[in-house]
């Protein structure tokens, strides 16, 4: 929760900062600063430094993604974001497949080595950044052929009804997702005798499936509307992630984890795509900052629900409560295809940027 709060607080002043200044020093504070953060935890010997560290790297991991789904608004025409949006998501993936492979590994010869690696991968990646990426946020005569609202920062994308519906089912979305990723090993190894060994294939399938099917379900979202695409995608995860407290062994988590998997190709990176499309260009990193603070929100309320439903009542609980949060976020997504109806945006645009 530490982590998240954190996260909370940088990600609207990233925002700014990045749609004053430029998205490129943002990423490389970030990558900087955070890889430091993960060098020191190997000095974590006491709740207090590793609850210090946790706001370090809460504090300054969403801002390269804030930055990053910017950039890419920036760079690559509407038409095209949801493919690029989907190959970011692809390279993610090959990083959490890989990644963990790695870093057990590490961690099984020496975790000062593990976090010494993590640390100086990330600062070395911070520098490349630095020397040699380009730095695009639109210049003053482009953002000049635009109309530009000067009425505020974030009151502006307050007033913004569209948008501020589909972050709230977003992030009821989030808080359902994040019981799947961050309960269910615990669940799975206490109440089934799963060991982390057999437990981790679940994780790697959602990897897989991103890697080698993201573009093939992007290209089927392409062909309809973003928002009714949303909505398939959230209910898709509530059935799913509701449907574990039915599961009793290592085929029903894994069969959850597939269909969960299926929802989150459809979601999201349709709804970045949306929320770059509604975004005003001198807004991106701000919209993007909002958007990136429901993950945030749903990796500190998730876990905690979670836990208090089965302190409360039993460990099967917990999914009922994730199965009905993301159930909600559905309903919401269901509200917005009626907001977009009623309003002048992108609304029942496709994903092709053809009105």
């Amino acid at each position: 929760m530490i982590n998240a709060a954190t996260g909370m607080v940088t990600t609207f002043l990233g925002g700014a900062i990045a749609d004053k200044f430029g998205r490129k020093g943002v990423m490389v504070f970030s990558l900087l600063f955070c890889g430091v953060g993960w060098f020191f935890f190997q000095a974590a010997g006491t709740l207090p430094v590793f609850a210090l560290l946790m706001a370090i790297t809460g504090a300054t991991t969403p801002l390269y993604r804030l930055a990053a789904d910017s950039m890419i608004s920036d760079l690559i025409l509407p038409e095209k974001r949801l493919d690029a949006y989907s190959q970011l998501r692809m390279g993610n993936n090959i990083g959490v497949a890989v990644g963990p492979a790695i870093g057990g590994y590490l961690a099984s010869v020496s975790y000062d080595i593990a976090f010494t690696v993590i640390g100086a991968g990330l600062a070395t990646i911070g520098l490349a950044v630095a020397f040699l990426a380009s730095e695009t946020k639109p210049q003053v005569e482009t953002l000049a052929e635009v109309q530009i609202d000067k009425s505020g920062g974030y009151a502006r994308i307050i007033k913004d009804k569209t948008f501020m519906a589909i972050i709230i089912a977003f992030t009821f979305n989030r808080i359902c997702t994040s019981i799947l990723w961050l309960m269910l090993a615990a669940y799975a190894k206490q109440n089934f005798g799963l060991s982390e060994r057999v437990y981790g294939y679940i994780p790697a399938t959602n990897a897989l499936m991103v890697i080698f099917l993201q573009m093939l379900v992007t290209r089927q979202v392409n062909r309809g509307k973003p928002v009714p695409a949303m909505a398939l995608g959230a209910l898709i995860y509530a059935v799913s992630i509701g449907s574990v407290a039915f599961a009793n062994g290592f085929l029903g988590f894994w069969l959850c984890m597939v269909a969960a998997t299926v929802g989150e190709m459809i979601l999201v990176p349709t709804t970045t795509t949306y929320t770059s499309r509604l975004a005003p260009a001198d807004m991106r990193a701000r919209y993007m900052s909002i958007y990136t603070l429901s993950t945030g929100i749903g990796t500190g309320v998730g876990p905690w629900l979670g836990g208090f439903m089965e302190k409360i009542f039993n460990a099967q609980s917990m999914w009922y409560a994730a199965g009905a949060v993301g159930f909600a976020g559905f309903l919401i997504f269901l509200l917005v295809i009626r907001l977009t109806r009623q309003a002048g945006r992108p609304k029942t645009a496709d994903l092709s940027g053809v009105n």
